[in-house]
């Protein structure tokens, strides 16, 4: 299973003529591949996840492409899934979610002494 355009896809892998379902959930996704498969089949599934460079890190982030390296440098972020030859990747889900706490920690630290919109 993976995500094209927003919507859920799958395949049987065992039976290439039946081609692809698709779906608005990943639910109603399972549910056209399993009527497809038939009531007896036996389904693994295979999700593929979204894989994000530092690039779309740093837009899921707000930030620029050298914050993410000193970031990393620091130890305080996530670790990526692989580094390759044209860089490091990471799941897009462990990006959002690390969006997600940073934004709830600097919320509640409020802004640095000197930053814009200090008192």
């Amino acid at each position: 299973m993976w995500v094209e355009g927003g919507r859920w896809c799958a395949r049987l892998l065992d039976d290439p003529g039946t081609g692809t379902v698709s779906a608005p959930s990943r639910g109603a996704c399972l549910a056209r591949l399993r009527q497809m498969a038939g009531a007896d089949a036996v389904l693994t599934v295979e999700v593929t996840p979204d894989l994000v460079g530092v690039a779309e890190a740093a837009a899921v982030l707000g930030w620029d492409k050298r914050r993410i390296f000193t970031y990393l440098s620091r130890g305080s972020f996530p670790e990526p899934l692989a580094a390759l030859a044209s860089g490091r990747v990471w799941r897009r889900d462990d990006i959002e979610a690390y969006a997600r706490t940073w934004r709830r920690r600097t919320a509640r630290a409020g802004p640095r002494p000197g930053a814009e919109g200090a008192v």
